[in-house]
């Protein structure tokens, strides 16, 4: 199965049913006067969240749908048929843009939603709706109207509380493997993890929180290196961010150097998700001698300025993990419960996620059109062999 988290479709209403002119002729009843029926209501397209859905990949070929027209009225007064409605699964966490004004038309955050992205067109009018005490005969009806047609951009953002942020081989997968039942692959070359994979943390009956693994990210992501920062949007629903650090990177790099050069791309891809609540996960502490552990760590926060939490962790056998899942779980209560019971703290969330999701289309629409210019470039000038595409384009196998 491919993993697809954004999709461009086009979905037509059905037309409304024609109004019918018709008279009364039966024996003996020279002039039974109009008995033209109404027509149909043409169909209607919704878009329904569906929990059994992980992927935009049905859209990924099949890009028109079209409800059913509506049925014409007949004589005897007999109203037209309704168009069938066509109802668009779709995975919880994709949202639904208008792709020619760019309108937000909505969220499908929970299995069940359902949401119009297209109007069936009103039925037309028979002449038997004409008939008054002036006008015993009319041959007037009225047409069906036209059903909205609309071109729809489809993006996925999974639903997690928890996002991991981390250079390849960081151990981000490792720690999802360590912490839930999720199984991504892990080895021991980069960008092992080529999709996002989420994982349930359980910490006993009913207390639980979704963690979701990004891939890797590398300086110059912001610009399309690497895997490029597309998959940093399914973060834009987490309420913390993990920032998993290598603390024996094989190529003896400064971890805190790294650290730094994700904080760059995260600022390049959306303030707003830079500024959010972050804490500092110092990974495979099992690979350095305990007595220069603590002096490695320290070396580390000293250089970043780092004030905010940090956890020593050795992701593969679970050393320091429980503390840390505790730790995240009653966050992740205390902001919910706070949600609930304060309005203006709830707002302020909503606000700031439309803004990290408005940023980060912004920065993708920026760097697509970029690229579209550095190829027309390059056509102009005769070469238009290396021609990568567009970021919101790539699709990768599950």
């Amino acid at each position: 199965m491919k993993f697809v988290d954004e999709a461009r479709i086009t979905v037509d209403a059905g037309k409304g049913g024609n109004g019918c002119v018709s008279f009364r002729r039966e024996k003996f009843i020279p002039k039974g006067g109009p008995d033209g029926g109404d027509g149909g209501d043409g169909g209607s397209v919704y878009l329904e969240a569906d929990e059994n859905a992980n992927t935009l990949v049905d859209y990924r070929y099949t890009r028109r749908f079209k409800a059913e027209n509506g049925r014409p009225g007949s004589g005897r007064n007999c109203t037209g048929a309704k168009g069938e409605d066509i109802v668009l699964k779709v995975p919880v966490g994709t949202t639904a843009i208008d792709d020619d004004t760019a309108e937000v038309l909505g969220d499908l955050t929970a299995h069940g939603d359902r949401l119009l992205v297209a109007q069936g067109g009103y039925h037309g009018i028979g002449n038997t709706r004409y008939k008054s005490s002036v006008n015993q005969a009319p041959t007037q009806f009225k047409p069906g109207q036209i059903g909205e047609s609309r071109n729809l951009k489809l993006e996925l953002k999974v639903l997690a509380d928890v996002g991991l942020l981390g250079m390849p081989n960081a151990g981000k997968s490792t720690f999802i493997r360590s912490v839930s039942a999720a199984t991504p692959k892990v080895a021991d070359y980069p960008f092992t993890t080529l999709v996002p994979n989420l994982g349930v943390v359980s910490i006993e009956q009913h207390r639980s929180f979704v963690i979701a693994d990004i891939p890797g990210l590398i300086e110059g992501a912001s610009e399309g290196a690497g895997l490029g920062t597309r998959f940093l949007k399914h973060l834009v629903r987490t309420h913390l961010l993990l920032h998993i650090v290598d603390m024996a990177p094989f190529d003896d790099s400064e971890p805190a150097e790294k650290v730094e050069a994700i904080s760059r791309e995260l600022e390049n891809f959306s303030p707003g998700l830079a500024r959010r609540d972050r804490w500092l996960v110092l990974n495979k502490l099992d690979l350095i001698p305990e007595e220069e552990r603590e002096q490695r760590c320290q070396e580390v926060l000293e250089r970043l300025q780092w004030d905010g939490p940090v956890y020593r962790i050795a992701a593969i056998n679970r050393e320091g993990t429980h503390k840390l899942v505790c730790d995240i779980m009653e966050y992740i209560e205390e902001r919910r419960l706070r949600a609930t019971e304060d309005e203006e703290f709830a707002e302020e969330l909503l606000a700031e996620r439309e803004q990290v999701e408005e940023e980060a289309r912004e920065h993708i629409e920026a760097l697509n059109e970029r690229r579209r210019q550095e190829r027309e470039a390059r056509k102009a000038g005769g070469n238009d062999d290396d021609d990568d595409g567009d970021v919101e384009v790539i699709y990768l196998n599950h």
